[in-house]
């Protein structure tokens, strides 16, 4: 589903001295439909650069990212768009809309889709139902605890279906009940088809999970195991 193939980002500083950053140094892995993958580093180790360029937020400096078998650096409009709808993104940060109610955050993405009010009225209480949030449509943000947060994010993720969760820390504002709460939801998601690709610093998840881990250390893959556990 996803690949990289040699890839570099170098983030150029414009002071006086010239000064360059490696964020990510010849990084190459595959991730296949249907796996369940953590990519693991200590922060500044480069976890959040390769979010931005598997959205293609970012090109890279060197190498080439394939979703799909398509080639991203090289999509722009309209296939760009459609390759961001096959990727739901889950951050630390929640980033939910503060004046819209828990259905109303979910229904703003299918409604931005173009979806029918038919199609909108039956999946947000459907997606809400399976997160646990049945009880809380009118509830706004800030009148939700943060586990409740991060579900609603989730939802908002995932209420259109798409191919690849990925799960920027996901859990790094959580307390530890709600942080497994979240990780069991994106394991049921895996469990139901979905590729789940979670960037953490969090060793006690990563090594509860034992499933394929990729370490990253000072922008290099340092070590990829099928059953890993973190080790830095």
């Amino acid at each position: 589903m996803i690949k990289l193939q040699n890839v570099t980002k170098i983030y150029h500083s414009h002071s006086l001295n010239g000064s360059s950053n490696i964020a990510l140094d010849n990084v190459s892995f595959e991730v296949k439909e249907g796996e369940f993958v953590s990519i693991v580093g200590k922060s500044g180790a480069g976890k959040t650069t390769l979010t931005k360029l598997i959205l293609r937020l970012e090109r890279p400096s060197a190498g080439e990212i394939f979703f799909g078998g398509k080639n991203i650096n090289t999509l722009d409009g309209i296939e760009l768009q459609q390759l961001r709808r096959k990727i739901g993104v889950v951050y630390q940060d929640y980033k939910l809309l503060p004046t819209k109610t828990v259905y109303e955050n979910v229904a703003y993405i299918l409604q931005v889709e173009g979806k029918e009010n038919e199609e909108v009225a039956e999946q947000v209480p459907q997606v809400l139902q399976a997160i646990g949030l049945e009880n809380r449509f009118d509830s706004f943000p800030r009148e939700l605890s943060g586990g409740e947060q991060q579900r609603l994010a989730i939802a908002r993720a995932v209420v259109n279906h798409p191919n690849l969760i990925l799960a920027d820390e996901p859990t790094g504002n959580l307390d530890p009940y709600n942080t497994y709460e979240v990780i069991s939801i994106l394991e049921k998601l895996n469990s139901n088809g979905k590729t789940v690709i979670l960037l953490t610093h969090d060793r006690e998840i990563v090594n509860k999970l034992g499933r394929r881990v990729i370490t990253i250390d000072n922008g290099r893959i340092v070590r990829d195991e099928e059953k890993g556990a973190f080790f830095i």
